[in-house]
Protein backbone atom coordinates (compact mmCIF):
# COMPACT_ATOMS: atom_id res chain seq x y z
CA UNK A 1 0.00 0.00 0.00
CA UNK A 2 1.29 3.48 -0.82
CA UNK A 3 1.75 5.32 2.43
CA UNK A 4 3.93 7.80 4.25
CA UNK A 5 6.29 6.33 6.80
CA UNK A 6 8.82 7.53 9.34
CA UNK A 7 12.27 6.05 8.86
CA UNK A 8 13.97 4.49 11.90
CA UNK A 9 16.83 6.63 13.12
CA UNK A 10 20.48 5.78 13.56
CA UNK A 11 21.68 4.60 16.95
CA UNK A 12 22.05 7.12 19.76
CA UNK A 13 25.68 6.09 19.95
CA UNK A 14 26.26 7.89 16.67
CA UNK A 15 25.60 11.18 18.45
CA UNK A 16 26.49 10.40 22.06
CA UNK A 17 29.97 8.78 22.19
CA UNK A 18 29.51 8.22 25.88
CA UNK A 19 26.75 5.76 25.01
CA UNK A 20 29.33 3.23 23.83
CA UNK A 21 29.66 1.32 27.07
CA UNK A 22 30.61 -2.14 27.99
CA UNK A 23 27.79 -4.70 28.06
CA UNK A 24 27.49 -4.43 31.77
CA UNK A 25 27.27 -0.65 31.87
CA UNK A 26 23.92 1.12 31.96
CA UNK A 27 23.10 4.34 30.18
CA UNK A 28 20.16 6.61 30.91
CA UNK A 29 18.91 9.72 29.16
CA UNK A 30 16.74 12.47 30.60
CA UNK A 31 13.73 11.63 28.32
CA UNK A 32 10.30 11.11 29.85
CA UNK A 33 9.53 7.41 30.25
CA UNK A 34 6.88 7.33 27.46
CA UNK A 35 9.03 9.11 24.93
CA UNK A 36 12.16 7.19 25.90
CA UNK A 37 10.37 4.02 24.79
CA UNK A 38 9.63 5.35 21.33
CA UNK A 39 11.89 4.01 18.56
CA UNK A 40 11.66 7.24 16.57
CA UNK A 41 14.69 9.51 16.98
CA UNK A 42 14.56 11.16 13.58
CA UNK A 43 11.63 11.93 11.35
CA UNK A 44 11.71 11.22 7.65
CA UNK A 45 8.66 10.52 5.48
CA UNK A 46 8.94 7.97 2.71
CA UNK A 47 6.48 6.98 0.01
CA UNK A 48 6.64 3.22 0.41
CA UNK A 49 7.20 1.14 -2.70
CA UNK A 50 8.19 4.21 -4.71
CA UNK A 51 11.81 4.51 -3.70
CA UNK A 52 11.46 8.26 -3.27
CA UNK A 53 12.22 9.37 0.30
CA UNK A 54 11.12 12.69 1.66
CA UNK A 55 12.69 14.13 4.79
CA UNK A 56 10.48 15.13 7.67
CA UNK A 57 10.85 18.07 9.95
CA UNK A 58 13.81 19.40 7.98
CA UNK A 59 13.13 19.29 4.25
CA UNK A 60 16.81 19.44 3.27
CA UNK A 61 17.87 16.10 1.77
CA UNK A 62 20.16 14.05 3.91
CA UNK A 63 19.90 16.36 6.92
CA UNK A 64 20.17 14.52 10.21
CA UNK A 65 19.71 16.15 13.58
CA UNK A 66 19.53 14.59 17.01
CA UNK A 67 15.94 14.69 18.20
CA UNK A 68 15.53 16.15 21.64
CA UNK A 69 12.68 15.76 24.03
CA UNK A 70 10.80 18.74 22.60
CA UNK A 71 10.85 17.37 19.06
CA UNK A 72 9.74 13.92 20.19
CA UNK A 73 6.89 15.53 22.07
CA UNK A 74 5.93 17.47 18.92
CA UNK A 75 5.87 14.29 16.84
CA UNK A 76 3.71 12.55 19.42
CA UNK A 77 1.32 15.51 19.53
CA UNK A 78 1.04 15.58 15.74
CA UNK A 79 0.22 11.86 15.54
CA UNK A 80 -2.53 12.49 18.09
CA UNK A 81 -3.74 15.45 16.05
CA UNK A 82 -3.84 13.32 12.89
CA UNK A 83 -5.96 10.71 14.63
CA UNK A 84 -8.33 13.41 15.89
CA UNK A 85 -8.61 14.97 12.41
CA UNK A 86 -9.46 11.57 10.96
CA UNK A 87 -12.18 10.90 13.54
CA UNK A 88 -13.69 14.35 13.00
CA UNK A 89 -13.50 14.08 9.18
CA UNK A 90 -11.78 17.45 9.06
CA UNK A 91 -10.84 18.93 5.69
CA UNK A 92 -7.24 20.14 5.74
CA UNK A 93 -5.34 22.36 3.32
CA UNK A 94 -1.78 21.05 3.09
CA UNK A 95 1.22 22.12 0.99
CA UNK A 96 2.61 19.66 -1.55
CA UNK A 97 6.36 19.20 -0.97
CA UNK A 98 7.25 16.79 -3.76
CA UNK A 99 5.90 14.13 -6.09
CA UNK A 100 6.98 10.69 -7.20
CA UNK A 101 5.65 7.91 -9.39
CA UNK A 102 3.09 6.87 -6.77
CA UNK A 103 1.62 10.19 -5.67
CA UNK A 104 2.51 13.36 -3.78
CA UNK A 105 4.01 14.06 -0.36
CA UNK A 106 2.35 16.73 1.77
CA UNK A 107 3.41 18.46 4.97
CA UNK A 108 1.32 17.95 8.08
CA UNK A 109 2.76 19.99 10.97
CA UNK A 110 6.06 18.28 11.87
CA UNK A 111 5.10 15.14 9.93
CA UNK A 112 4.83 14.37 6.25
CA UNK A 113 2.07 12.30 4.68
CA UNK A 114 1.35 10.68 1.37
CA UNK A 115 -1.51 11.11 -1.11
CA UNK A 116 -1.51 8.15 -3.55
CA UNK A 117 -2.42 8.91 -7.14
CA UNK A 118 -5.77 7.04 -6.91
CA UNK A 119 -6.78 9.29 -3.99
CA UNK A 120 -6.12 12.55 -5.82
CA UNK A 121 -9.10 14.52 -7.13
CA UNK A 122 -9.98 13.93 -10.80
CA UNK A 123 -9.89 17.72 -11.20
CA UNK A 124 -6.15 17.46 -11.91
CA UNK A 125 -5.93 14.69 -14.49
CA UNK A 126 -9.09 15.72 -16.37
CA UNK A 127 -7.54 19.01 -17.43
CA UNK A 128 -5.62 16.95 -19.98
CA UNK A 129 -6.74 13.29 -19.84
CA UNK A 130 -3.91 12.14 -22.14
CA UNK A 131 -1.18 13.63 -19.97
CA UNK A 132 0.77 11.12 -17.78
CA UNK A 133 -0.21 11.29 -14.10
CA UNK A 134 3.46 11.75 -13.12
CA UNK A 135 3.57 15.02 -15.09
CA UNK A 136 0.30 16.11 -13.52
CA UNK A 137 1.56 15.56 -9.97
CA UNK A 138 4.80 17.45 -10.68
CA UNK A 139 2.68 20.55 -11.30
CA UNK A 140 1.15 20.19 -7.83
CA UNK A 141 4.51 20.71 -6.08
CA UNK A 142 4.51 24.10 -4.42
CA UNK A 143 0.71 24.33 -4.33
CA UNK A 144 -1.74 23.37 -1.59
CA UNK A 145 -4.52 20.80 -1.85
CA UNK A 146 -7.57 20.04 0.29
CA UNK A 147 -7.47 16.56 1.85
CA UNK A 148 -8.88 14.40 4.61
CA UNK A 149 -6.92 11.96 6.74
CA UNK A 150 -7.41 8.46 5.34
CA UNK A 151 -5.08 6.31 7.46
CA UNK A 152 -3.09 6.91 10.64
CA UNK A 153 -0.81 4.13 11.85
CA UNK A 154 1.90 5.43 14.12
CA UNK A 155 3.35 1.99 14.80
CA UNK A 156 3.86 1.32 11.08
CA UNK A 157 4.63 5.02 10.48
CA UNK A 158 1.87 5.44 7.90
CA UNK A 159 0.09 8.71 7.37
CA UNK A 160 -2.16 8.69 4.29
CA UNK A 161 -4.40 11.49 3.01
CA UNK A 162 -7.21 11.51 0.43
CA UNK A 163 -8.12 14.45 -1.76
CA UNK A 164 -11.08 12.47 -3.16
CA UNK A 165 -12.64 12.21 0.31
CA UNK A 166 -12.36 15.97 0.74
CA UNK A 167 -13.98 16.53 -2.68
CA UNK A 168 -16.85 14.21 -1.73
CA UNK A 169 -17.51 16.19 1.46
CA UNK A 170 -17.50 19.44 -0.50
CA UNK A 171 -19.40 18.54 -3.67
CA UNK A 172 -21.67 15.55 -2.94
CA UNK A 173 -24.37 17.87 -1.57
CA UNK A 174 -24.58 19.52 -5.00
CA UNK A 175 -25.75 16.42 -6.86
CA UNK A 176 -29.16 14.77 -6.92
CA UNK A 177 -30.88 11.91 -8.68
CA UNK A 178 -31.88 12.93 -12.20
CA UNK A 179 -28.97 15.35 -12.71
CA UNK A 180 -27.27 15.07 -16.09
CA UNK A 181 -23.51 15.56 -16.41
CA UNK A 182 -20.85 15.59 -19.06
CA UNK A 183 -18.20 13.10 -18.07
CA UNK A 184 -14.90 11.46 -18.97
CA UNK A 185 -14.42 7.70 -18.68
CA UNK A 186 -11.56 7.14 -16.24
CA UNK A 187 -11.38 3.33 -16.19
CA UNK A 188 -13.24 0.34 -17.61
CA UNK A 189 -13.84 -3.01 -15.91
CA UNK A 190 -15.92 -6.10 -16.67
CA UNK A 191 -18.66 -4.86 -14.35
CA UNK A 192 -18.87 -1.28 -15.62
CA UNK A 193 -17.01 1.98 -16.15
CA UNK A 194 -16.04 4.79 -13.80
CA UNK A 195 -16.82 8.29 -15.06
CA UNK A 196 -15.51 11.63 -13.76
CA UNK A 197 -18.30 14.24 -13.54
CA UNK A 198 -17.86 17.79 -14.84
CA UNK A 199 -19.31 20.44 -12.52
CA UNK A 200 -20.53 23.94 -13.45
CA UNK A 201 -17.10 25.39 -12.56
CA UNK A 202 -15.64 23.36 -15.42
CA UNK A 203 -13.73 20.97 -13.15
CA UNK A 204 -14.25 17.26 -12.54
CA UNK A 205 -14.73 16.81 -8.80
CA UNK A 206 -16.54 13.48 -8.32
CA UNK A 207 -16.55 10.02 -9.90
CA UNK A 208 -19.47 7.64 -10.41
CA UNK A 209 -20.01 4.13 -11.77
CA UNK A 210 -21.94 3.19 -14.89
CA UNK A 211 -22.84 -0.44 -14.21
CA UNK A 212 -22.71 -2.81 -17.18
CA UNK A 213 -26.53 -2.95 -17.14
CA UNK A 214 -26.72 0.84 -17.62
CA UNK A 215 -24.23 1.17 -20.48
CA UNK A 216 -26.59 0.51 -23.41
CA UNK A 217 -30.00 -0.84 -24.36
CA UNK A 218 -28.11 -3.43 -26.38
CA UNK A 219 -26.95 -6.63 -24.75
CA UNK A 220 -23.55 -5.74 -23.26
CA UNK A 221 -21.21 -8.66 -22.71
CA UNK A 222 -17.98 -6.66 -22.65
CA UNK A 223 -18.03 -3.03 -21.51
CA UNK A 224 -14.91 -2.32 -23.58
CA UNK A 225 -16.96 -2.94 -26.71
CA UNK A 226 -18.83 0.26 -25.86
CA UNK A 227 -16.54 2.43 -23.71
CA UNK A 228 -12.83 3.22 -23.49
CA UNK A 229 -10.71 5.28 -21.12
CA UNK A 230 -10.82 8.96 -22.07
CA UNK A 231 -14.18 8.78 -23.84
CA UNK A 232 -16.43 11.79 -23.41
CA UNK A 233 -19.91 10.68 -22.35
CA UNK A 234 -23.16 12.13 -21.04
CA UNK A 235 -24.61 10.44 -17.96
CA UNK A 236 -27.57 10.75 -15.62
CA UNK A 237 -27.43 10.19 -11.86
CA UNK A 238 -29.73 7.29 -10.90
CA UNK A 239 -28.67 6.65 -7.29
CA UNK A 240 -26.55 8.24 -4.54
CA UNK A 241 -25.24 6.36 -1.50
CA UNK A 242 -24.05 9.04 0.90
CA UNK A 243 -22.88 6.52 3.50
CA UNK A 244 -20.60 4.69 1.06
CA UNK A 245 -19.71 7.78 -1.02
CA UNK A 246 -20.98 6.15 -4.22
CA UNK A 247 -22.77 7.54 -7.25
CA UNK A 248 -24.62 5.28 -9.71
CA UNK A 249 -24.83 6.59 -13.26
CA UNK A 250 -26.58 5.58 -16.47
CA UNK A 251 -25.86 6.21 -20.11
CA UNK A 252 -28.71 4.22 -21.63
CA UNK A 253 -31.42 6.06 -19.68
CA UNK A 254 -30.60 9.19 -21.64
CA UNK A 255 -31.48 7.33 -24.83
CA UNK A 256 -34.89 6.25 -26.04
CA UNK A 257 -35.66 2.62 -25.29
CA UNK A 258 -35.39 0.87 -28.68
CA UNK A 259 -38.22 -1.40 -27.57
CA UNK A 260 -40.71 1.47 -27.68
CA UNK A 261 -39.34 2.52 -31.04
CA UNK A 262 -39.82 -0.98 -32.38
CA UNK A 263 -43.45 -1.23 -31.27
CA UNK A 264 -44.68 2.27 -31.93
CA UNK A 265 -42.64 3.51 -34.90
CA UNK A 266 -41.09 0.70 -36.88
CA UNK A 267 -44.01 -1.72 -37.05
CA UNK A 268 -46.99 -0.16 -38.91
CA UNK A 269 -50.41 -1.18 -37.65
CA UNK A 270 -52.74 -2.98 -40.03
CA UNK A 271 -56.17 -1.56 -40.64
CA UNK A 272 -57.76 -4.03 -38.25
CA UNK A 273 -55.03 -3.63 -35.67
CA UNK A 274 -55.77 -0.78 -33.40
CA UNK A 275 -53.94 -0.42 -30.10
CA UNK A 276 -57.20 -1.44 -28.43
CA UNK A 277 -57.42 -4.81 -30.21
CA UNK A 278 -57.09 -7.59 -27.65
CA UNK A 279 -55.61 -10.98 -28.49
CA UNK A 280 -56.49 -14.07 -26.52
CA UNK A 281 -53.76 -16.43 -25.26
CA UNK A 282 -54.75 -18.88 -28.01
CA UNK A 283 -53.89 -16.31 -30.69
CA UNK A 284 -50.34 -15.63 -29.58
CA UNK A 285 -47.27 -17.72 -28.92
CA UNK A 286 -46.21 -16.44 -25.54
CA UNK A 287 -42.61 -15.96 -24.53
CA UNK A 288 -41.36 -18.85 -22.38
CA UNK A 289 -42.32 -18.22 -18.76
CA UNK A 290 -44.67 -15.31 -19.50
CA UNK A 291 -47.86 -17.30 -18.85
CA UNK A 292 -46.66 -18.18 -15.35
CA UNK A 293 -45.85 -14.56 -14.63
CA UNK A 294 -49.29 -13.44 -15.82
CA UNK A 295 -51.01 -16.01 -13.61
CA UNK A 296 -49.04 -14.72 -10.65
CA UNK A 297 -49.94 -11.13 -11.51
CA UNK A 298 -53.63 -12.06 -11.25
CA UNK A 299 -52.99 -13.11 -7.64
CA UNK A 300 -51.85 -9.59 -6.73
CA UNK A 301 -54.33 -7.30 -5.00
CA UNK A 302 -55.61 -4.60 -7.35
CA UNK A 303 -54.96 -6.50 -10.62
CA UNK A 304 -58.20 -7.81 -12.10
CA UNK A 305 -57.30 -8.85 -15.66
CA UNK A 306 -54.30 -9.71 -17.84
CA UNK A 307 -54.56 -9.72 -21.65
CA UNK A 308 -52.14 -9.73 -24.58
CA UNK A 309 -51.54 -7.22 -27.37
CA UNK A 310 -49.07 -6.85 -30.22
CA UNK A 311 -45.96 -8.89 -30.84
CA UNK A 312 -42.78 -7.77 -32.56
CA UNK A 313 -39.17 -8.65 -33.20
CA UNK A 314 -36.32 -6.41 -32.03
CA UNK A 315 -33.61 -5.30 -34.41
CA UNK A 316 -31.07 -6.23 -31.74
CA UNK A 317 -30.84 -8.75 -28.94
CA UNK A 318 -31.52 -6.73 -25.81
CA UNK A 319 -31.66 -9.52 -23.24
CA UNK A 320 -31.36 -13.28 -23.31
CA UNK A 321 -33.59 -13.62 -20.24
CA UNK A 322 -37.26 -12.75 -19.97
CA UNK A 323 -37.66 -9.14 -18.85
CA UNK A 324 -40.83 -7.24 -17.96
CA UNK A 325 -41.09 -3.46 -18.30
CA UNK A 326 -43.78 -0.91 -17.53
CA UNK A 327 -44.35 1.03 -20.74
CA UNK A 328 -44.62 4.80 -20.74
CA UNK A 329 -47.77 4.50 -22.86
CA UNK A 330 -50.47 6.50 -21.00
CA UNK A 331 -52.97 4.40 -19.08
CA UNK A 332 -56.55 4.27 -20.36
CA UNK A 333 -59.56 3.07 -18.36
CA UNK A 334 -57.33 1.66 -15.62
CA UNK A 335 -55.44 -0.33 -18.24
CA UNK A 336 -51.63 -0.22 -18.19
CA UNK A 337 -49.22 -1.67 -20.74
CA UNK A 338 -46.33 -3.94 -19.81
CA UNK A 339 -43.62 -4.90 -22.27
CA UNK A 340 -42.21 -8.42 -22.05
CA UNK A 341 -39.14 -9.33 -24.06
CA UNK A 342 -36.55 -12.07 -24.40
CA UNK A 343 -33.89 -12.27 -27.07
CA UNK A 344 -35.43 -10.34 -29.98
CA UNK A 345 -39.08 -11.18 -29.18
CA UNK A 346 -41.36 -8.50 -27.77
CA UNK A 347 -44.87 -8.88 -26.36
CA UNK A 348 -47.34 -6.31 -25.07
CA UNK A 349 -49.25 -7.27 -21.93
CA UNK A 350 -52.28 -5.27 -20.80
CA UNK A 351 -53.09 -5.03 -17.11
CA UNK A 352 -56.47 -3.92 -15.85
CA UNK A 353 -55.81 -2.63 -12.36
CA UNK A 354 -56.71 -0.07 -9.74
CA UNK A 355 -53.02 0.36 -8.86
CA UNK A 356 -50.97 3.36 -9.86
CA UNK A 357 -47.64 3.08 -11.69
CA UNK A 358 -45.64 2.73 -8.50
CA UNK A 359 -48.01 0.05 -7.22
CA UNK A 360 -47.68 -1.88 -10.47
CA UNK A 361 -43.89 -1.73 -10.31
CA UNK A 362 -43.93 -3.19 -6.81
CA UNK A 363 -46.40 -5.89 -7.82
CA UNK A 364 -44.23 -6.90 -10.77
CA UNK A 365 -41.14 -6.97 -8.57
CA UNK A 366 -42.90 -9.26 -6.11
CA UNK A 367 -44.02 -11.57 -8.88
CA UNK A 368 -40.58 -11.74 -10.49
CA UNK A 369 -39.15 -12.54 -7.08
CA UNK A 370 -41.51 -15.52 -6.73
CA UNK A 371 -41.29 -16.94 -10.23
CA UNK A 372 -38.12 -18.95 -10.90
Amino acid sequence: MLAASLKPAPSLAAFFPSARRSPGASVSFPFPARLNQRPLLFAAATAESTGAPASQGDSSAGAAHPIDEARLAQFAADWEAARADKEQGKILTLPVLKSNTGGVIVKYNSLQGFVPNPLLSPAHCCKDPKRPIQDVTKDLVGTSISVKVSEVNEEERKLVFSEKDASWSTYSSQIKIGDIYDGIVSSVFHYGAFVHLRFPDGLYHLTGLVHISEVSWDLVQDVQDFLNEGDAVKVIVINIDMDKSRIALSIRQLEEDPLLETLDKVIPLEADQSPDRIMSPSEVELLPGLDGICNELLQEDGITDVQFGRQALEKRVVSQDLELWLSNVPAKDNKFTLLARAGRQVQEVYLTTSLDQEGIKKAVQRVLGRVP
